[in-house]
């Protein structure tokens, strides 16, 4: 009974340690445009600007669109959770709750209980703009929402190792810059945006082995025909391997640290 207790004692926690994560990210400029505004910027420049050039139009593009801004509007959504962290810990604010009787363990996992929503709403952020440029999912509910989760859980197991880069690297905005900066490079180095067959070659091996490509032909395969591919099996069994060698580092070096 005293076991259950604290069980829910702790789930209560790690709520409110999310709800609090989650009001930081709505009130803090630079979280809410990574969240918000970034899917629906980058959805509205590369559908009007690039549409009628790369597919002839806003409408035909969208569909190859979708899938590519999905992936980067939750992966931009997953860097903000290093930066996150270490802005709490540079205020001072994991100081203050070692005072508090929670588990130590209580911040790090309400940080990272959190970005599952983060993640959620700028992958919804990003459909609904699209919809309202006209796309129209050729798929029913259900596999639109299976798309959407397995974009979260790639994003998810990546926001481990942004996690760890945010408890030893000393500054916030280095980490916000330098993760923006992998985030572009990795994502227009890959079928997010264009036709890769009008690529030079030597840039086409850089997409093909391009572990965002992988993600983003497996959405882009769901969204298109309904179907579960070997390529969103390996992107759901590489996402299970950063978890696995990322969670418990994150959580070694966050224990160490306090």
């Amino acid at each position: 009974m005293k076991s259950a207790t604290t069980k829910n004692l702790v789930f209560n926690n790690i709520l409110t340690m999310t709800h609090r994560n989650l009001l930081k990210t709505l009130h803090n400029p630079d979280n809410f445009s990574d969240v918000i505004m970034q899917p629906v910027i980058f959805t509205l420049l590369f559908g009007y600007l690039f549409g009628g050039v790369i597919a002839g139009s806003v409408h035909a593009y969208l569909p190859m669109l979708v899938s590519g801004i999905l992936v980067q509007s939750i992966l931009n959504a997953a860097s903000g959770s290093g930066q996150q962290l270490r802005e709490d810990i540079n205020a001072g604010v994991f100081d203050r709750f070692k005072t508090l009787p929670i588990l130590p363990i209580v911040p790090l996992a309400g940080q990272l209980v959190g970005d599952i929503f983060r993640l959620l709403l700028s992958g919804v952020v990003a459909l609904i703009t699209a919809f309202l440029m006209g796309w129209r999912p050729t798929v029913n509910l259900p596999t639109l929402v299976v798309a959407l989760l397995l974009a979260i859980f790639i994003g998810w197991s990546t926001s481990w190792i942004f996690a760890l880069v945010g408890l030893i690297a000393k500054n916030a905005e280095l980490i916000g810059s330098l993760s923006m900066i992998i985030i572009l490079v990795m994502t227009f180095l890959s079928n997010a945006f264009i036709p890769t067959k009008t690529l030079p070659r030597f840039i086409q091996t850089l997409v093909k082995i391009n572990p965002v490509s992988l993600t983003i032909t497996a959405i882009r395969t769901i969204l298109r025909t309904g179907h579960w591919s070997i390529n969103a099996t390996m992107v759901l069994i590489s996402g299970g391997i950063i978890i696995l060698i990322f969670m418990p580092l994150t959580v070694f070096i966050y224990q160490r640290r306090h």
